[in-house]
Order: C-alpha cells, then structure tokens, then sequence
C-alpha cells in the first residue's frame, strides 16, 4: 500500500491538490462532497476509484472534466489547470449517453462531426471504432435496437473515437448483467491499450476495480470523502477478466483492498439507517 500524498515521477496526466467541494443543498445548507482529496493519475495509467456511496467518486470525475470547480484546491490536467470544460477528456456515464434519434454510425461519428471534420472522414473513421467494439454490421441500428450490452460499446466508441487522453468512467457496467459485465470488462482493457489514455474508472465492484486497474484507491465515507489508500495492483497484463480472479495474488489484493473498505461501508451504511430512522 502506498502512502496517501506518494507522487508520480514525471508530469502527471491528472493531478488533484487539496481539493475541497461543496454543494449548497435545496434547503441553503452546504454538504462537502469531498475534503482535502489528494490524488495524481500518470499518463497511460488505469486507476479505478472504490468506496461507500455519497463519497464523492462521482464528484471526483466531473472536477477532472471542468463540469463542477473545486470550492479550495486545484485540479491541473497535463499541467494546465482545469479552468472550463476539459480538453482531450473522455467521459463514459453511467447511463446511456447514445442519441435515440441517431443510428450508431451516427452517434458514433458525432464528436469528431462536432470537432468540424468533415462527415465522409467522420464516417469512415465512425466505421471503423464500430467494428473494432464488434458492432460492424449494426451501423444502420438505433438505440432501441440494441441490447444493453452493445448500447454499451457503442457509448466507448463515442468516447475513444476522438482519441481522448483521459478517460472518465462513471460505474459505466453497473446495468449490465454479470456476464455481459465481464464481457465489456475485456473490451474495455483491448480498446484502452489501442491508445492508453489516462483513465479513472469509478465503480462499487471491487473485484471488478482489481481486474482492471493498475491501482485502486479507497475513498473514505462521505461526507467529505478523500483518499484513505492506495493499492497498487501488480497483476499482469494483458489480464483476462473471468480468469485473473483465480489468481492467487488477485485474492490476496482483494483481502488487503477490503480490509480498508470495510469499515468505511459500514460507516456508510450507519449514516444512511440513522438518517432514515430520523426521517420516519
């Protein structure tokens, strides 16, 4: 286990400094989703963000794409501040982002159109991230046409069409089943090593955070999470996702990992009996 504050060698691709956010709530109270979080992402790196729910992960991820702005803190970005929408970011949501009125080829070819490429280019580089998710064949398809799972690879082909450098992933499987999970799981590791952007990859599942990231860190119950550890994971690559759970040092990894967010759960878990006790 590292140290909370450990630096990366060389200029981070993501770098957060002492970052505070809060949000006034509907009825003028202030909530702080997140207090003194310290957390530096290197280029090509896959770090995966676990703990309870309320403690900032997801808020984490919009202060990396200039959504929301930290209320203390700086968040820098290759070395540029993020002052406004971030540049070169990929942002994968939880749920589907896909325009229903749009046939994939469509969607998938409406960043770079929006970017001002022209559409015959577009297309064809549209085409060719739809067969390289496994949907060649289903240009024509809209949304409602399509399974969860291929909805799915058509939301990463959105994203990695433009190449991004930083890749932002909001619990993006939570919908699927567990089979298709781990399918999109595999997908994810063979579409992110074609370019190896930065990525931040939010997810409740710990097994899932292990499987695939080269480190996971622990965010502490809300509120006002921040960094309680960080794990490396020195698992081989590449890594296929229903087999590296077998893995001696996979099991080891989930022991160590679970021991630090146990108690923040049930932390977690403690807030929300006492809060629906009150409210009854």
């Amino acid at each position: 286990m590292q140290p909370q504050d450990s630096s990366i060698s060389g200029m981070s691709a993501i770098d957060i400094r002492g970052v505070t956010k809060r949000f006034t709530t509907p009825n003028g109270s202030t909530y702080t989703a997140l207090r003194d979080l310290n957390l530096q992402v290197a280029p090509g790196e896959f770090c995966a963000v676990v703990g309870p729910t309320g403690c900032g992960k997801s808020t984490t991820l919009t202060l990396v794409s200039g959504l929301e702005q930290p209320s203390q803190g700086s968040v820098t970005v290759h070395g540029r501040a993020v002052s406004g929408t971030t540049p070169g970011v990929g942002f994968v949501f939880q749920t589907d982002a896909v325009l229903p009125w749009k046939s994939v080829l469509d969607n998938v070819a409406a960043g770079p159109r929006f970017r001002g490429t022209p559409k015959a280019q577009a297309n064809t580089s549209a085409r060719d991230w739809i067969r390289r998710v496994g949907l060649a064949g289903f240009e024509d398809r809209f949304p409602h046409q399509l399974s969860g799972g291929m909805r799915k690879r058509v939301a990463l082909a959105q994203s990695l069409i433009t190449e991004p450098r930083i890749l932002l992933m909001d619990e993006p499987f939570s919908a699927l089943d567990v089979q298709t999970r781990a399918i999109m799981s595999n997908e994810l590791l063979t579409l992110w090593d074609l370019t190896r952007p930065a990525v931040v990859f939010v997810t409740h599942d710990l097994e899932e955070a292990i499987a695939l990231a080269d480190k996971v860190v622990v965010l502490t119950a809300g509120p006002g999470g921040t960094v309680k550890a960080t794990f490396d994971i020195d698992l081989p690559r590449p890594r296929v996702v229903q087999e590296i759970r077998f893995d001696a040092r996979f099991v080891d990894l989930y022991q160590q990992i679970w021991e630090a967010l146990r108690s923040e759960v049930d932390i977690a878990y403690a807030q929300t009996t006492t809060a629906a006790k009150e409210a009854s």
